[in-house]
């Protein structure tokens, strides 16, 4: 083990503090568990699963970065404080071509709105926005069928790719570009009915368990967030930060990224400098008094115009 501390708790804190930058939410200090963690490598993995916590990543999110650093360690033969992992064979991701796979989106998708009906997403295609999202909430059947029916032909003729947030068999009967479904949605759709369809498929993540659990349905984009705080929902996870988002991009490199939560024109440089080809945007657009002004200074910036 390369380093000058040796204990499970001089590993954790060195690590931390290093890493203060992927600190999230409140730092937790709950106890460090050690049992039978008395040396080497079982040292390290006790001392970066202990700093994970502490910078507030959820259990099952700190699991997957311990793992990660262990086989980094074993796969380069030393063990580093500094080495945050995003190497995505150490998370066991595979990079090549993937079969059954759904079917592939632009790697850059721009500007990404999401609507909330019908009406904008007319008005965001007419305005040329490259990437849109119907997110409708609503109890009624028949009014959802209207809204994803409209919405469809709202994009035709226009550059304007149309995802729709969660109502997947509408979409498909409907014939949308693509669906968006979120971690839960996600276990309950019929993917291979939705790939089979030629549907591209948008998941959201909000860690390091959920990206490796979408990954593992070889999806046409994940979206990482939320980066920021948000008020448009509640979210069960704290504002990830921009550090968290550089090592979730290195990390995923390999698909089709859209950054989203709390993102406004003056975050979207920062943003872009991840690596991530497209960012979401909510009230940016449509609490706008001239949304297709703002639509087209935000494409500018994501294409790095301004």
């Amino acid at each position: 083990m390369n380093t000058a501390i040796d204990t499970t708790e001089g590993i954790a804190l060195a690590l931390a503090q290093t890493h203060a930058g992927m600190l999230a939410g409140e730092p937790r200090t709950d106890e460090l568990h050690t049992q039978d963690q008395t040396a080497g490598w079982d040292v390290a993995h006790a001392g970066v699963l202990q700093a994970c916590r502490w910078l507030g990543f959820l259990e099952h999110d700190a699991q997957c970065v311990a793992q990660a650093w262990r086989r980094q360690s074993h796969r380069t033969g030393h063990f580093s404080v500094a080495d945050w992992p995003t190497d995505p064979q150490d998370f066991g991701l595979s990079t090549g071509p993937r079969n059954p796979a759904f079917a592939a989106c632009p790697r850059k998708l721009g500007l990404y709105a999401v609507l909330p009906d019908a009406p904008w997403v007319s008005r965001m295609a007419q305005a040329g926005v490259k990437t849109l999202q119907l997110r409708f909430k609503s109890e009624d059947p028949d009014a959802i069928r209207q809204e994803v029916r409209l919405s469809v032909q709202a994009v035709r003729g226009t550059d304007s790719l149309l995802f729709i947030n969660d109502h997947w068999q509408i979409a498909i009967e409907e014939g949308a570009y693509g669906v968006h479904l979120g971690q839960e949605d996600m276990q309950d759709a019929p993917l291979e009915q939705l790939r089979l369809a030629g549907l591209r498929l948008g998941l959201s993540t909000h860690g390091y368990a959920e990206m490796l659990r979408a990954d593992a349905a070889s999806p046409s984009y994940l979206a990482l967030g939320a980066i920021f705080p948000t008020t448009l929902k509640r979210m069960a996870t704290a504002p990830q930060g921009l550090s968290r988002l550089n090592a979730y991009a290195r990390l995923m490199r390999h698909h089709a990224l859209v950054a989203i939560g709390g993102i406004d024109e003056a975050r979207i440089p920062s943003v872009m400098q991840s690596g991530v080809g497209s960012v979401a945007v909510v009230r940016a657009i449509t609490g706008d008094s001239q949304p297709e002004q703002a639509a087209r200074a935000l494409q500018q910036l994501i294409d790095g115009r301004l």
